[in-house]
């Protein structure tokens, strides 16, 4: 099956959901921080509702009215990704059925997480929820949180549907992300910031990015250094981001960008239980790998 090289462009940032100091779903903040995120970090697309959106925590509901005013915002200079993928098929294809008509414009749909399917089973998931919806989906292989990988044979029989086009690659795995690569037309991005110029060089397209709310747009010079040739500036770039690229990670990906997002003035708030707010030990330290970066936080 031949897909678009670049169906989501090449950089994308997992955006974090906006709330009040009381806990409730920020939407004036969302507008703003998308606006942000497309504006002045350069991304092509964003996903709303992914884990680092706190999916977890979210009603459909919250879900719905996010993905509403995140396409209303920018959804006309930047493809805007739903996340929708839970562990119940079922409930996925209920949730994107309700993004499609929120106006996405594409899909992430992680592997079902917890009960542990057997291949059999994620394969059928995931062509369930392709049969389901006119949109393309970017499949989200992330083993370390779902306790389920993708096998290669799996991967490569779900590249034979038209409407699978994409994957978040967090395997960790380069050689099995090379022979997808090498057998089928998916379009892969990292899902993993340290790991995107890697996977650049096996064929990957680019990035779903987490530390992106702050080196978007280093990023996006990285890949377009690399894209172009410059394989020379795209190192020393990568190189340059590092600290940041893996600093974002010392706690859960959430916590920090909220905390490094409200330190800036940008809309973030506070994060929902189970997670709990970065502490100042933690913005400091954030602070002091933003800084290794060049980048003021």
């Amino acid at each position: 099956m031949t897909h678009d090289p670049r169906p989501f462009g090449r950089l994308l940032t997992a955006m974090v959901t906006p709330f009040t100091t009381d806990g409730s779903l920020d939407l004036e903040g969302a507008a703003r921080l998308a606006a942000h995120l497309v504006d002045e970090q350069r991304n092509d697309a964003l996903v709303i509702s992914g884990t680092t959106g706190e999916s977890p925590t979210t009603t459909d509901a919250e879900k719905d009215a996010l993905l509403r005013t995140v396409v209303e915002a920018v959804g006309g200079r930047a493809r805007i990704v739903a996340g929708v993928g839970t562990n119940n098929t079922a409930h996925t294809i209920e949730l994107a059925h309700a993004a499609e008509k929120a106006g996405a414009h594409g899909l992430l749909v992680v592997t079902p997480y917890y009960n542990k399917p057997p291949q059999a089973g994620v394969e059928r998931h995931f062509k369930a929820v392709a049969d389901a919806t006119g949109l393309p989906i970017m499949v989200y292989d992330i083993p370390h949180r779902a306790g389920t990988a993708i096998a290669t044979e799996t991967m490569c029989r779900l590249a034979e549907h038209e409407r699978i086009v994409a994957v978040k690659d967090a395997k960790g795995d380069l050689i099995a992300s090379s022979w997808v690569l090498a057998r089928t037309g998916l379009a892969y991005y990292s899902g993993d910031d340290a790991a995107t110029l890697p996977l650049l060089a096996i064929g990957g397209t680019g990035l779903v990015g987490t530390s992106t709310h702050f080196t978007g747009a280093l990023a996006k010079d990285m890949i377009e250094s690399y894209e172009r040739g410059d394989t020379t500036a795209a190192l020393t770039l990568h190189r340059r981001a590092m600290p940041l690229f893996t600093g974002i990670f010392r706690s859960p990906g959430t916590m920090l960008v909220k905390a490094g997002l409200n330190a800036l003035g940008l809309p973030a708030g506070p994060v929902r239980s189970p997670l709990v707010d970065a502490g100042e030990e933690e913005l400091n330290q954030l602070r002091q790998d933003a800084a290794a970066a060049g980048i003021v936080l």
